[in-house]
């Protein structure tokens, strides 16, 4: 690591702790040169796949555009950013987590869905109604009853698991 004062190469590690819950190392280093100390944070670069747009066009992920498009939804709605945050993780997770180097752009979607159905019903309808371009009331009307008939939050949180998470 070179100093960020003098220049040099040579620096040493004096402390090492965990930082952001563990997704980093904080690293205290002194340079051996001219004495100064600084801090570096160290994380894990992970790979994130494309996304392959439905015209064929393939491009980075990107998550601002993931999170501008999920807060578009849920704009107005009673639901903890902490909540949405922990929603972008779990997606970002699942993108990592598939192994694949692109990804269809329609599966991000469906899986933002899935996510947005959690969070909240009206941001899930909102989000369907542009990502699914409904053209009149009945594909609103059909989507709600769909959405009627499934199980809850709480419903599925009282439910014992039969198979593995995804």
């Amino acid at each position: 690591m070179y100093c960020p004062f003098c220049g040099k190469q040579d620096t040493k590690v004096i402390d090492s702790r965990l930082a952001s819950e563990g997704a980093q190392v904080r690293r205290r280093r002194e340079c051996i040169a001219c004495g100064e100390r600084f801090t570096t944070f160290e994380s894990p670069e992970l790979v994130m796949p494309r996304i392959i747009k439905s015209n064929g066009a393939r491009e980075p992920f990107n998550e601002g555009k993931l999170s501008a498009g999920m807060m578009r939804a849920l704009e107005k709605r009673p639901v903890e950013a902490d909540h949405v945050d922990a929603a972008i993780s779990r997606l970002q997770h699942r993108l990592r987590a598939s192994g694949e180097r692109e990804i269809p752009a329609r599966q991000v979607g469906e899986w933002v869905m899935n996510e947005l159905r959690e969070l909240d019903p009206v941001a899930y309808v909102r989000f369907a109604s542009v990502y699914r371009s409904f053209e009149d009331v009945n594909a609103f009307r059909e989507e709600i009853d769909r959405l009627d008939r499934e199980p809850t939050a709480e419903d599925k949180k009282d439910q014992i698991s039969l198979l593995p998470d995804e």
